[in-house]
């Protein structure tokens, strides 16, 4: 059963903008905290963003140029990023429901590539 579903992804040129949305079950969107995480090739998977308890952070990298919110009527995440880099080109993953600090479900991915 699919709970994570991503989209908003693609190619822009860097100083461009791009949003992501991801669609949960509403179990876990009611229950649970959610973020965005990315991973680009050849780095370990880092946070982006996430909204647990009320409470958003941002990577440092981030801060300014992207900007975490929810939709309750959509059961939506989303990541507007701003003034994208050619550093942002990662795959971006939602996930939700922290346990230990660490996010229990996660969505399959999806690509941000940024060329300058």
């Amino acid at each position: 059963q699919v709970q994570l579903v991503e989209s908003g992804g693609g190619s822009v040129q860097a100083g461009e903008s791009l949003k992501l949305s991801c669609v949960a079950s509403e179990h876990i969107f009611s229950t649970c905290g959610m973020g965005w995480y990315r991973q680009a090739p050849g780095k370990e998977r880092e946070l982006v963003s996430s909204i647990r308890f009320g409470a958003i952070i941002y990577a440092d990298s981030v801060k300014g140029r992207f900007t975490i919110s929810r939709d309750n009527a959509k059961n939506t995440l989303y990541l507007q990023m701003n003034s994208l880099k050619t550093e942002d080109t990662a795959v971006y993953y939602c996930a939700a429901c922290y346990s230990d600090d660490a996010p229990r479900v996660w969505g399959q991915g999806i690509q941000v590539t940024v060329s300058s």
